[in-house]
């Protein structure tokens, strides 16, 4: 069983080294922190692992994953190419959504083959994560021989894995903060506007369920372009200068919104067989003229 020592002991290499563990996976061997108290309780939790607070008291390993902030990682990878044995048997990885395994050079120019990994899964609650973990989708990039080292190991606790460009990462990312964060943005403007219009936050919250419910099964079904629905893609220009009228006059940031996101959607409405129609050019130019004049306005 390959051996793996952790640098860093937050919530995601608590839960990938339990799970790693409790599936006889990879030997866990030592757990690094700056605190040997929070590398002790790592361990517990692990249910295996050596506690220890310097990289200099780190034994062989075959896998080494850096789980520290992003902030963090390239200090943690110089420091462990001066303190550990690494040759080209070695794999290195960390858990950032966002940087690449680039950032793994100095273990890379020892010899290292580098990569990164990034579970789609949140790990406010390690044990909670853990006995979830079955189906979560992960994102791999790096050295191909890594990746497949580390895909292997995922998929050996039920992870669903896909590739991922590396010159691209800071994107893949950013779509994640589309998926994800921007999606609760996007439904709180829809609960204000909602609560404007006299229905008090928990109902409409049971009045959106079943839309987000049924769009998203659309999108997986259709695509997105089919998958669009309201007056942008019916083409009624009218109803669009209406609804941004009544927002800019009630809020100039939720109008503004509107008028940027109505402009995402004519774009998306035009990738339909029937795109290319006079009646989106209108509420095209409707979107320009009321969110020039509100501008101006300003």
């Amino acid at each position: 069983m390959p051996r793996l020592n952790a640098i860093g002991c937050g919530n995601v290499g608590r839960t990938l080294c339990r799970l790693w563990h409790r599936n006889g996976i990879f030997e866990i061997g030592d757990v690094l922190s700056r605190s040997a108290d929070t590398a002790s309780q790592a361990c517990s939790f692990i249910g295996a692992g050596r506690p220890v607070s310097s990289a200099t008291a780190l034994d062989s390993a075959d896998v080494y994953m850096i789980a520290a902030p992003d902030d963090a990682i390239e200090d943690c990878a110089r420091q462990l190419a001066l303190s550990a044995p690494i040759d080209d048997h070695t794999v290195v990885f960390h858990c950032s959504g966002s940087r690449t395994s680039h950032c793994l050079a100095s273990v890379q120019a020892s010899g290292a083959r580098t990569a990164s990994i990034h579970p789609l899964k949140s790990f406010a609650d390690p044990q909670h994560s853990a006995d979830t973990f079955a189906g979560t989708h992960c994102a791999l990039e790096g050295d191909p021989d890594a990746c497949r080292i580390l895909e292997n190991a995922l998929r050996g606790c039920g992870a669903l894995c896909f590739r991922i460009d590396s010159r691209h990462k800071m994107i893949y990312h950013a779509a994640n903060v589309f998926a994800s964060n921007y999606l609760v943005v996007l439904l709180d403007a829809a609960l204000q506007c909602y609560e404007k219009a006299g229905v008090p936050a928990p109902q409409a919250i049971e009045i959106m369920q079943p839309l987000i419910d049924g769009t998203l099964q659309n999108v997986s079904r259709l695509g997105t372009a089919q998958a669009l629905t309201g007056p942008v893609v019916r083409g009624d220009a009218q109803l669009v200068a209406e609804q941004l009228g009544e927002l800019y006059a009630w809020d100039g940031d939720m109008g503004a919104l509107y008028a940027h996101l109505g402009q995402h959607a004519v774009g998306l409405a035009r990738r339909r067989p029937n795109g290319q129609s006079p009646a989106l050019d209108r509420v095209s130019k409707r979107l320009r003229e009321r969110s020039s004049f509100r501008s101006n306005e300003t």
